[in-house]
């Protein structure tokens, strides 16, 4: 039997394609498979949230002291009780739920809605307005947030999410729960998403129209910081951490009053000389 060694071939062991092209499609696909998840993950959540009773959030807030729910002054407290009572029967809030204002004397500038109703106004943020018309705009804002759920459902899919993002990464979850059922700071800075913010607002432009007759003074405090774009980056009130400024924002609030016959002009109501100290 004849023997022969034939000459091996160059570059039979490699191959054509750059060695990184496997992993980075592998990666892709990995990234791709948990975008998918959490995203599935967060409409489940919205869902399963809508289900959950009022009186469930209720109690969780009589557990935990939500940061800024410091009623510092009766007279303003007072005023802010009666103005969110006159918007409340234009938001038509299914009968379970109640809303509570808490007004704080501090220079944060900041409002908020959280869990069991509960709805947060700084004088800082009071101290921007222009008028009564855009307080109104802020609280009517805040309570169409509560209407729809907005503040549990934020804070269920943050839970979810992030305890399958932990337990994917091989982290302890008991730090995340904990951190998220005592941290107060968590409930005050639920972000929401663009359509809950567009919904918000026309519920809160519907409220002016029918209690002032007009949304004049609607955008107000939008348009205050619009002026100063060129210090936007330098200088930000907290309020828009959570419910962003966007020049489409106030072009889609001016198309909903054109849409459903909204004036856009009309007199503003001051704010009470007590807010004005």
């Amino acid at each position: 039997m004849d023997y022969s060694n034939p000459e091996i071939p160059e570059g039979i062991n490699t191959s054509k394609e750059h060695p990184l092209k496997d992993f980075f499609i592998l990666s892709a696909g990995i990234l791709g498979g948990i975008a998918l998840c959490v995203l599935l993950l967060g409409l489940f959540v919205e869902r399963l949230a809508l289900h959950i009773p009022f009186s469930v959030e209720q109690q969780l807030v009589e557990k935990i002291d939500i940061e800024g729910v410091v009623n510092s002054n009766p007279d303003i407290q007072d005023y802010l009780n009666k103005l969110t009572a006159q918007l409340l029967p234009y938001i038509d809030l299914p009968t379970d739920i109640i809303v509570t204002v808490n007004y704080t004397d501090d220079s944060t500038e900041n409002a908020f809605a959280t869990l069991g109703g509960h709805i947060s106004v700084y004088r800082g943020l009071i101290d921007l307005l222009p008028n009564e018309n855009a307080l109104a705009m802020v609280i009517a804002h805040e309570i169409a947030h509560i209407k729809h759920r907005d503040p549990i459902i934020a804070l269920g899919r943050g839970v979810v999410i992030g305890l399958f993002l932990t337990t994917l990464a091989g982290f302890s979850t008991d730090n995340l729960i904990n951190k998220i059922v005592t941290d107060t700071g968590t409930l005050t800075i639920l972000g929401f998403s663009r359509e809950q913010e567009r919904r918000a607002d026309e519920i809160a432009l519907k409220a002016l129209a029918k209690h002032y007759g007009h949304v004049n003074g609607a955008d107000s405090l939008f348009n205050t910081f619009i002026k100063k774009e060129n210090k936007i980056s330098k200088y930000m009130p907290e309020f828009f951490s959570t419910h962003p400024l966007s020049n489409n924002r106030i072009k889609e609030m001016h198309r909903l009053a054109q849409t459903n016959n909204w004036s856009i002009e009309g007199e503003t109501t001051p704010l009470p000389a007590l807010l004005r100290k």
